[in-house]
């Protein structure tokens, strides 16, 4: 995968080479590049920023800028053999970013994040864009940061970590919260690690059993419990025939019946065990 990031701080992006995504790096499992949105600005204060047209607080990312840097990113992908790009741009106006969202752009060839500053960038630069790339306006949580780069390096190391090699074991993601498939709308449960015993606290004896049968329900109620003290949400979004028998008595414990529409509703009087 190319990842560009078009930024007026490059700095920002330096977690890009640690960790899972700095190996990717280095196995060339990711193709990386960042740029400077201030060297397509050609006054001597470098500015890439104005006030909005129509009055109010605040500055809006002038279009010059990032028309040209957007124009010279792509050229310089294109030349390199890169398809076209997905424009990933980081708002609080956006798409919720799930984990669904994640596995969607790990099957694409080449992402281009335009992370924004001040008020935002002028809106004809995304719809011109629009015209010839896909655009995914992208939210990562429903609050306003100083910039977009923190979403840029959450995004990435999100979608980083589903490419083939990245992590030691393929499998790993299999089972994380909100993972397509049993995962979708659950959080995981608790895990333990060797001692067996610390300051008092023992390891659940199933997962000392080795019944895997037992271990895999097990892991499956706690993801159910977790789910409904933390985002009992997730589990009214989801329809009833996505759970078996099992799954259905212990949310009629967790305190949810099914409704007639087909869906889980948390009972007013539930009491949580």
């Amino acid at each position: 995968m190319r990842l560009d990031v078009v930024t007026i701080f490059p700095e920002y992006l330096e977690p890009l080479d640690v960790s899972l995504v700095g190996k990717a790096r280095a196995r060339g499992v990711l193709d990386v590049h960042v740029h400077d949105l201030r060297e397509w600005t050609y006054d001597r204060h470098n500015t890439v920023d104005d006030t909005p047209y129509g009055g109010g607080p605040g500055m809006v990312m002038k279009t010059e800028p990032w028309g040209d840097a957007l124009d010279e990113s792509l050229a310089d992908g294109y030349e390199a053999g890169a398809h076209s790009p997905v424009l990933v741009v980081p708002t609080p106006s956006g798409r919720p970013f799930t984990q669904e969202l994640a596995v969607e752009l790990s099957a694409e060839p080449w992402l281009l994040f335009t992370p924004a500053r001040y008020e935002g960038i002028d809106r004809r630069v995304i719809d011109e864009y629009a015209t010839r790339l896909r655009v995914v306006e992208v939210s990562i949580g429903d609050y306003v940061l100083a910039g977009g780069e923190a979403a840029v390096l959450v995004i990435t190391e999100a979608v980083a970590r589903l490419l083939p090699g990245v992590l030691g074991n393929a499998e790993s993601h299999r089972d994380d919260s909100f993972a397509p498939g049993a995962m979708a709308n659950l959080l995981e449960g608790p895990v333990y690690t060797k001692p067996p015993e610390w300051r008092g606290r023992t390891i659940p004896d199933v997962l000392l059993s080795g019944h895997h049968g037992k271990i895999a329900r097990w892991r499956r109620d706690q993801a159910f419990a977790r789910t409904a003290l933390n985002r009992p949400d997730l589990i009214e979004r989801c329809e009833a025939s996505a759970f078996d028998k099992k799954d259905r008595e212990i949310l009629s414990i967790l305190g949810f019946a099914p409704e007639p529409g087909g869906r889980f509703w948390r009972r007013p009087t539930a009491v949580e065990e």
